[in-house]
């Protein structure tokens, strides 16, 4: 992976953020709500399908911020180049959120590092098959917790903070473990050496009693195999680097990119999934392979 500055990882990578809302996310409705926005488009992806967006407040749903938005129709964006400043439209529905009617205002170039803090270090990257350094956490018991508790089985953890609102981020990534835990504990004559961790990067708000509330909204009262904790400021900044996890804050939010990784049972990296696209499906696989002690292909 490339080395950016703070700025443009700040600025191309995934991101989300936050807003006040209760311990069991509200993350929605059958009905898609709109919001109107304004932003400047910090970057275009080559298949056109998502575009990052330095936008202001949204009225109603979310503080300033820079997210990558994903686009249905691509021609939304025909015309329109990073520096563009727009207006547009986020449709947010019960599972995914999207934008359109973006429309051009001006082009333009401003100074975005204003606010924006990233708690990272200079680490190396961590690939397949190295060994993912101890952490020590907090579980929603208010136990001290680490990675090497797991030793023995093959652990799969994502990041997460509760208050993050979009549906394609964090409410995402804690559904979909629970329909990978799902699959696990339906099929019959599977290993039972496996293990999921959701890790929230927001301790000041994520107590344990909040981890605990949050559990239980996605864990249906069942807390096998799948544990809740909170890591330090400190611990994210020395973990961060070494899975490619951005994470930003500023004095009204959080902004960071998706990283989910599996570990075999000594501990070692077999498989990380960035962004939002793997499926329960593909992560049943792969915790499954792990905990056989198999090696997993890597992800696309």
């Amino acid at each position: 992976m490339k080395r950016l500055n703070c700025l443009l990882m700040v600025l191309l990578f995934a991101v989300a953020g936050c807003k006040p809302k209760p311990a069991a996310p509200d993350i929605g409705s059958a009905q898609v709500k709109f919001y109107d926005a304004h932003g400047i488009i910090r970057q275009i992806a080559a298949d056109r399908h998502s575009a990052t967006i330095q936008h202001d407040a949204i009225a109603g749903y979310m503080p300033a911020m820079t997210m990558d938005f994903p686009v249905r129709d691509t021609n939304e964006l025909n015309g329109l180049a990073p520096s563009d400043e727009v207006t547009f439209k986020l449709a947010v529905g019960e599972n995914e959120d999207w934008i359109e009617a973006v429309r051009f205002v001006s082009h333009r170039i401003e100074d975005v590092t204003n606010g924006v803090v990233m708690i990272h270090e200079a680490m190396p990257e961590l690939k397949p098959g190295d060994l993912l350094p101890d952490c020590d956490l907090t579980d929603e018991n208010g136990d001290r917790i680490r990675f090497s508790d797991f030793r023995g089985r093959a652990l799969a953890f994502t990041f997460f903070f509760t208050r993050c609102p979009l549906p394609d981020y964090c409410p995402r990534m804690s559904k979909n473990f629970a329909e990978t835990r799902q699959i696990l504990l339906n099929t019959p004559g599977t290993p039972t050496n496996w293990q999921f961790l959701s890790i929230s990067f927001d301790p000041g708000f994520d107590t344990p009693e909040m981890l605990a509330s949050y559990a239980k909204y996605f864990r249906d009262n069942n807390p096998d195999r799948w544990r809740f904790a909170a890591a330090s400021t400190n611990a994210i900044a020395r973990l961060a680097p070494q899975l490619d996890l951005m994470v930003a804050r500023d004095s009204t939010s959080i902004s960071h990119n998706l990283r989910t990784v599996v570990l075999d049972p000594q501990g070692r990296i077999t498989r990380q999934f960035d962004g939002n696209q793997w499926t329960p499906r593909m992560m049943a696989d792969a915790l499954l392979s792990a905990a056989r002690g198999q090696t997993n292909p890597a992800a696309p």
